[in-house]
């Protein structure tokens, strides 16, 4: 009976994490790629706040803050919502905000001459993982379905959903890598592309990622079989979301903790 309870209790759990982000190794690729592009201000800075240690050693921190009593208030802060039919502009705001307003709340602390280290140091925990988790497509999924948790797919012949298997079934198949690994082999944007890909905002990336989610879940209908066509077909976008997401994540802290980089 308690090999029983626990195998109940460990599948309540994994049901749980999946309302949130990227998977461990996603988010710990995104902040691995994005330590790689820190100016030396901006790593300075990091280090001083997360107390010499690395923005990896946080990355997935939010998922499990958000479970507590004391983080609670961040629960909706891992994804904004919209329907199917509703467009990306039209989609009703979350009275208890969403992935964008809380990057942008996070951020503002950040620059906030007057906010504590322990406000600056919770806030920078939050942007790291809020900027991973506004490229996983599924987490700009429909309301209806609660990001893709709702919408039951097999993962080869394993009921699942197609919320989870984004998270990091998909991950984790389409290479047998650590995170290091995978940062050795995807971070190869040219100075040119890195370019094109910090441009905008995280508004307008959170956009670009629904653009993204709508066709997951076009090519992806309830009761799909997932197998290995899937994973080759959607491993590009993988490597390209974690590519930006990593980018993206170092500009913004050096857009907040460099004002030389501000400048150019």
């Amino acid at each position: 009976m308690n090999i029983l309870r626990n195998i109940l209790s460990a599948g309540m759990i994994a049901t749980a994490l999946s309302a949130f982000a990227w998977g461990q190794k996603g988010h710990d690729v995104t902040a691995a790629i994005a330590e790689r592009h820190l100016t030396p201000a901006t790593k300075a800075a990091v280090d001083s706040l997360l107390g010499n240690r690395s923005m990896v050693y946080y990355a997935n921190w939010l998922d499990n803050a958000s479970h507590t009593p004391e983080y609670a208030y961040s629960k909706t802060w891992h994804y904004k919502n919209i329907d199917a039919g509703d467009s990306y502009e039209d989609a009703p705001e979350n009275k208890d905000g969403d992935v964008v307003s809380a990057i942008t709340k996070q951020v503002a602390v950040l620059k906030n001459p007057k906010a504590s280290y322990d406000e600056k140091n919770i806030a920078l925990r939050m942007v790291v993982h809020l900027v991973g988790d506004a490229h996983q497509p599924m987490h700009v999924g429909h309301a209806t379905d609660r990001g893709g948790n709702g919408w039951k797919v097999r993962y080869f012949t394993t009921p699942a959903n197609l919320h989870g298997i984004w998270d990091s079934n998909l991950v984790e198949s389409a290479h047998k890598w650590s995170f290091t690994e995978w940062v050795d082999q995807i971070d190869r944007l040219s100075a040119s592309e890195a370019n094109a890909v910090i441009a905008g905002d995280p508004d307008a990336w959170t956009k670009q990622t629904w653009t993204i989610c709508t066709q997951v879940y076009n090519s992806t209908p309830q009761d799909t079989s997932v197998s290995y066509d899937y994973i080759s077909d959607w491993t590009p976008v993988i490597e390209q979301q974690l590519v930006r997401g990593g980018h993206r994540l170092a500009h913004v802290l050096n857009s907040v903790f460099d004002a030389d980089y501000r400048k150019k």
